[in-house]
C-alpha cells in the first residue's frame, strides 16, 4: 500500500475515533473492531520481513469474514463465517489440508451499523451430528439522531432471526457430508413462525434447522434510545447452553429442551484508566469457554469499548449457578478469545487479542499464561484482525481465523 494512503487511513480512523467518544454504544457491537483492518494490514505490510513470524502460516483462505472455529470430532475445523452481505452468513469445514467445503450456507446475516460491516453467524459449538450456531446483530438498527444513539432499522433487518441461536441436526457426522445446504429467506420465515426445516442436498442428505433461541433484537435504553442484542460466543453443556452478548454484556442461559432463556451473568463497566473517553467503558464480552471440572464454570473476555485501553481489558471467571465473576487474567488489550488448560493441578491459559494497541493500530497477538497473574509468553504478535481460536493439542497447532483477510492461520505451540 502506498504511504499516502496509509496516511489517508491514519486520518479516517482518528476522525471516526474522536466521533466514538460521543457514540460508545457503537461500540458494543463486535463490528466496531473492524475499524481497524486496513491500518492493521498497513502495519504488517510496512514492517517487511518480520511481517508474519517464523511460529505462523497461512493455513487456509477465502472465507467469508470468519468470526469463530472449532474442531470437528475427526479433528477438521468447522468456522462460521459473518458474510459479506445480507443473508450470506455461511458455516464452513476446513480439512486437515486447508481445503474448504460448505456445510450451511444462506443463513442470516446483514451489514451492521455504523460502518456496515458483515454481522450473521458469529458463534459455535458442538459437532458430530449437530451444530449450534449463534447469530449476531446484523442490520437491526442504524444510526439514531444524536450522538451516540441508535434506532430500530427503518428499512427493517435483512431476517426475521437476527440475534439468535440455531440448531443444525445433521443425519451423519459433519465430517462425513459430501454437500453443502442452503437456507432460504422464506425457510428463515418458517423458522421465525416456529417450525423446524429441513434441508435435502444433491446427494440426498439431510439436515433439521431449529430455532433454539430468538433473542429480543433491541430493548429500550434511556441514553442510546435502544441497546440491541448481539450474541458473538456460545459453549454447549448438557442441556443448557451459554451465549455472551457483546452488545448487553451479559451472559445468557438457553435450555435446550424448554427453549427458555435466562440472564446469569452482567458484567459492570470497566473503568477507563486513560484521560480519554467517558470515565467508564463498556465491557463487550466476546467468547465463553468452559473451564476445569465444574460444569458451571466458564471464562469469558472482555474486549472493552472506546478508548481500547492498553492493558485494560480481562478474562473474567464465572459461575453461572451462583452467578458470579471474578478477574482472572488483567492487564490486557482487546482480548477478544481465552482458552484454559488444567493439568495435574496446574492452569495454564491462552489468551487471543484483537489488536496489542487498538488506537496504535497494532497486529492482533497470541499470549500464553503459566500462570494468571504471570507474565505471558507471545506465541504469536503477527496476526491481523484476529477473532477466534481452536487448539490441537495433538499436533501442537492453534488454529486462528482472522476476520478481514478472510483466512485461518496455524500457530505453533
Amino acid at each position: 500500500m502506498k504511504l499516502t494512503n496509509w496516511i489517508d487511513s491514519s486520518v479516517n480512523f482518528a476522525r471516526t475515533m474522536f466521533f466514538s467518544c460521543t457514540r460508545e454504544s457503537a461500540l458494543k457491537h463486535i463490528t466496531k473492531m473492524l475499524l481497524l483492518v486496513t491500518l492493521a494490514a498497513c502495519v504488517c505490510a510496512l514492517s517487511g520481513a518480520n511481517a508474519r513470524a517464523q511460529s505462523t502460516s497461512v493455513f487456509a483462505t477465502g472465507l467469508r469474514a470468519p468470526t469463530k472455529i472449532i474442531l470437528s470430532q475427526d479433528g477438521n475445523l468447522l468456522v462460521a463465517e459473518a458474510g459479506n452481505g445480507p443473508n450470506t452468513g455461511r458455516v464452513s469445514i476446513v480439512d486437515r489440508s486447508g481445503n474448504r467445503r460448505t456445510v450451511l450456507d444462506g443463513l442470516p446475516a446483514g451489514l451492521a451499523a455504523p460502518n456496515l460491516e458483515p454481522s450473521g453467524p458469529e458463534g459455535l459449538a458442538g459437532g458430530g451430528r449437530t451444530l449450534f450456531i449463534a447469530i449476531g446483530i446484523g442490520d437491526v438498527v442504524r444510526v439514531g439522531p444524536r450522538p451516540g444513539s441508535e434506532v430500530p432499522n427503518p428499512n427493517g433487518p435483512s431476517s426475521p432471526i437476527l440475534s439468535s441461536v440455531l440448531a443444525a441436526h445433521f443425519d451423519s457426522s459433519v465430517d462425513h457430508l459430501t454437500g453443502g445446504f442452503t437456507l432460504t429467506l422464506a425457510d428463515q420465515f418458517t423458522l421465525a413462525d416456529g417450525f423446524d426445516v429441513t434441508l435435502e442436498n444433491s446427494a440426498g442428505e439431510r439436515v433439521r434447522i431449529e430455532l433454539v433461541a430468538d433473542f429480543r433484537d433491541f430493548v429500550p435504553d434511556p441514553r442510546t434510545i435502544v441497546r440491541p442484542s448481539h450474541p458473538f460466543g456460545i459453549e454447549f453443556n448438557g442441556n443448557e447452553l451459554y451465549v455472551v452478548d457483546a452488545a448487553q454484556n451479559t451472559v445468557m442461559e438457553v435450555k435446550i429442551d424448554a427453549r427458555r432463556v435466562q440472564t446469569r451473568v452482567r458484567f459492570a463497566p470497566l473503568n477507563n484508566p486513560t484521560p480519554v473517553g467517558p470515565p467508564q467503558i463498556e465491557a463487550v464480552p466476546t467468547s465463553i469457554r468452559q473451564f476445569g471440572d465444574d460444569r458451571n464454570e466458564m471464562l469469558v473476555t472482555l474486549l472493552s469499548g472506546f478508548p481500547f485501553p492498553v492493558g485494560g481489558t480481562q478474562v473474567r471467571k464465572i459461575n453461572v449457578a451462583t452467578r458470579s465473576n471474578e478477574l482472572l487474567i488483567s492487564g490486557l488489550s482487546s482480548a477478544i478469545d481465552v482458552v484454559g488448560l488444567r493439568f495435574q493441578g496446574r492452569d495454564q491459559f491462552y489468551v487471543l487479542e484483537f489488536s496489542a494497541n487498538q488506537l496504535a493500530q497494532a497486529p492482533g497477538r497470541l499470549l500464553r499464561f503459566d500462570a494468571p497473574n504471570g507474565p505471558p509468553a507471545v506465541v504469536a504478535n503477527d496476526l491481523i484482525t484476529p477473532t477466534s481460536m481452536a487448539p490441537d493439542f495433538a499436533t501442537g497447532a492453534m488454529f486462528v481465523t482472522e476476520i478481514f483477510t478472510g483466512r485461518i492461520i496455524r500457530v505453533g505451540i
